[in-house]
């Protein structure tokens, strides 16, 4: 292979590994309901890295920069979501009364 070669090879490599990285988070988040202990804050910073990182892909013309921020963006950015969504829902079970069980036969 030539240089430019090993390194699409290279990129392609870090890409995948960079981006699937964030697959098993957003999957456990899916599944589980459960973002407590993702770090809003950090996922605020990321989405931010990755916006910037793929507007410096356009501005390069890397094609590869481009394409695997903006999948990185997406996971990353579900991931946000999901964790501003729970945290929201948090909030407002926390504000809501205590909600008592009826007796039985009482609807």
């Amino acid at each position: 292979m030539e240089g430019g070669s090993w390194a699409t090879a290279l990129g392609i490599a870090a890409g995948l590994c960079s981006t699937a990285s964030f697959v098993p988070q957003l999957l456990k988040a899916w599944r589980q309901n459960d973002t407590e202990a993702i770090s809003k804050r950090m996922y605020l910073v990321t989405v931010t890295a990755f916006v910037l990182w793929t507007s410096y892909g356009f501005v390069i013309g890397s094609l590869l920069i481009v394409v695997f921020n903006l999948l990185s963006l997406v996971l990353s950015g579900a991931i946000l979501v999901l964790t501003l969504r729970h945290q929201r829902t948090r909030k407002r079970s926390a504000r809501s009364p205590c909600s008592l069980p009826s007796p039985a036969g009482n609807p």
